[in-house]
């Protein structure tokens, strides 16, 4: 069997070898260095490097890219596993090729299939072997499968295992063609003497075989810790992603009119000493109308000041997601996540703290995100629902706090809230870096870090919420499935990270088409927060912000200035994104102020103009 495969290798021409050789190298090369270049190169990778696995494993009958030779003495393997796994590499290449409008989950799921299939005829094989050689294809079946369940398993992070995995293993191919194919040629010439046994020249080395087959052992055992180690960082990222449970999901029958209470219970995570705090469920309504349920935090102090029930901080929170599970109640940190970290100042003042969790962020979706009617609807029921907590007592006036998403929303809360909750009057609305212009925003997010991590919420939401807009549409076919995956991640969570690699790996545009016109440009200029606000309104921006530019948001106030808009615009040097609302900045002390000053009837001093 030996002699034959050995007989098989020498048949294929050494220029043949040299030139699958570099094609693999290149092709494999290309895969790791440029996994999210385009879905043309990687189909192109998966194929080229399929077709030439298969055909040397029927032509040579063994692996190259292994060197699995069996020692002397150890039983000679059936050569059928070879032609069978050459068929199931041949079969990929035929399938991604001919798969119509291949997407990255079709290639994840073939590349899966394959690297099973393979696997389990790599430890049939081994099974049939016999000493070290049994044990070296054993552990590369092993490795084989757990990759396949991964690429199945995790079909948009299968782009890193095929950059990681396939595409070394094509470039380490490529390599052993080329030497293989340089040494038959060198031999065929006469540079090098090849010298059977017997034949007056040095014996070969008994030993060789062995010191070679320990050598692949340790490689197995090696792609097997690879593998292993991959699949439980996998385990330990999907257990990690943060799961609803059934206070979420609402009863049967709820109330019909919005601001209902629909449960509530203690929530004591990240409470300080001195307040009580609940999570509540109640009813409220989406952008056209439609009645929804929506989850939030009340936090109240312990104790009351001059018999006056505490007036009301609502809190529109940040970015923390698309999914369900990024709900703030039901992250580990539920303050934080949302960029809220003057709990302790709140409560020391003696207000008591409504944050909404907004529609489809811990009840079903979809979420609204930068949807504006959804979002401050959001808010205002939180309000209403907070008021009927057995136990606690809320007074009327309320100042809406928000940053970032929820500076958005906050803005659209105090355009909305006369019409729709005048039983909720504003004392004052502050948006802090808030997604004012998001036309602008969204044709600027790829040039941010990560920033499509950002575009792929904004997708998700308004594909679902405007059919109309079309927005996954906008999108290259070769980065959707990428992006449903990255908006099924919260940004707290470990898997994130993985998220951001995709974000910083893409070298090409995220939209086919400028976002910013279309329909879907249609639907983002109607979000803009243009309605008049009657509440006394603060704006407040960091000059050093790089997602929320401090130019936009310069020209968004302008805007509202010269419609009639009283402002009060403040901008603070040296602080970016979220150092604007941290509780160490300059925003935070003026924000505080600023509240006491609406609560205590004070008049407003807008400036209007941006300084």
């Amino acid at each position: 069997m030996r002699a034959s495969a050995a007989a098989a290798g020498e048949r294929v021409p050494p220029w043949v070898s040299v030139t699958l050789g570099v094609v693999c190298a290149l092709v494999g090369a290309a895969v790791v260095l440029r996994p999210f270049a385009s879905l043309a190169l990687l189909v192109v990778a998966v194929a080229v490097g399929a077709v030439v696995l298969g055909v040397t494993e029927l032509v040579a009958g063994r692996s190259p890219d292994r060197g699995d030779e069996p020692g002397p003495g150890a039983p000679q393997p059936p050569r059928w596993p070879h032609v069978a796994r050459g068929l199931v590499f041949l079969a990929l290449a035929v399938a991604v090729v001919l798969w119509p409008a291949p997407s990255i989950v079709v290639v994840a799921v073939l590349v899966g299939v394959g690297l099973g299939v393979a696997g389990v005829l790599d430890g049939f094989e081994g099974v049939r072997s016999g000493g070290v050689d049994r044990w070296t294809r054993v552990a590369l079946g092993v490795a084989s499968v757990v990759l396949g369940v991964l690429a199945l398993a995790w079909p948009d992070v299968t782009v890193l295992v095929l950059a990681v995995v396939f595409g070394v293993r094509v470039v380490v191919l490529g390599v052993r063609l080329v030497v293989a194919g340089v040494r038959r040629a060198r031999v065929q010439a006469g540079t090098v003497r090849a010298t059977p046994v017997g034949a007056g020249g040095p014996a070969p080395d008994p030993s060789a075989p062995r010191r070679h087959g320990r050598v692949a052992l340790v490689g197995a055992v090696l792609a097997v810790v690879a593998a292993g180690a991959l699949a439980a960082v996998s385990v330990g990222l999907h257990r990690a992603a943060p799961q609803v449970d059934a206070f979420y999901d609402p009863p049967a029958s709820v109330p019909d009119e919005p601001g209902r209470l629909v449960r509530a219970e203690p929530f004591t995570r990240q409470i300080p000493d001195g307040a009580t705090a609940w999570r509540i469920l109640y009813t409220t309504t989406r952008d056209e109308g439609e009645p929804a349920v929506a989850s939030g935090i009340v936090v109240a102090p312990d104790t009351v000041r001059d018999d006056a029930a505490p007036p009301v901080i609502a809190w529109a929170h940040g970015t923390t997601g698309y999914a369900r599970g990024c709900a703030p109640s039901v992250l580990d940190e539920p303050f934080e996540s949302g960029a809220f970290f003057l709990l302790d100042d709140v409560l020391a003042h003696g207000w008591a703290l409504v944050a909404t969790d907004y529609v489809g962020l811990g009840t079903d979706g979809p979420h609204p995100y930068l949807v504006g009617q959804g979002e401050a609807r959001s808010v205002l029921d939180a309000v209403r629902a907070a008021r009927e907590i057995d136990g606690a007592t809320l007074g009327e006036q309320t100042v809406v706090w928000g940053h970032s998403q929820g500076g958005h929303a906050a803005l659209w809360t105090g355009a909305v809230a006369p019409g729709y909750a005048p039983d909720v009057p504003l004392a004052g609305v502050a948006a802090l870096a808030p997604a004012s212009d998001l036309t602008g925003l969204v044709s600027h997010l790829e040039s941010v870090t990560g920033g499509s991590v950002f575009a792929s919420f904004v997708v998700e939401a308004y594909d679902a919420i405007y059919p109309d807009s079309d927005a996954a549409g906008y999108v290259r076919p070769g980065a959707r499935f990428v992006v449903r995956e990255m908006a099924s991640r919260c940004l707290s969570e470990p898997s994130a990270l993985v998220s951001v690699a995709e974000a910083l790996s893409m070298d090409q545009p995220l939209w086919t088409t400028d976002p910013t016109t279309g329909p879907l440009g249609e639907r983002l200029a109607e979000n803009v927060p243009t309605g008049p606000v009657a509440a006394p309104l603060l704006v407040a921006q960091g000059a050093s912000d790089t997602l929320i530019l401090p130019t936009a948001q310069e020209a968004y106030v302008g805007a509202r200035c010269a419609a009639g808009q009283p402002v009060d615009y403040r901008t603070y040097p040296g602080r970016d994104h979220v150092g604007l609302v941290q509780a160490d900045s300059p925003a935070a002390s003026d924000l505080v102020r600023w509240t006491e000053a609406r609560l205590a009837g004070e008049p407003p001093t807008p400036t209007c103009a941006a300084g």
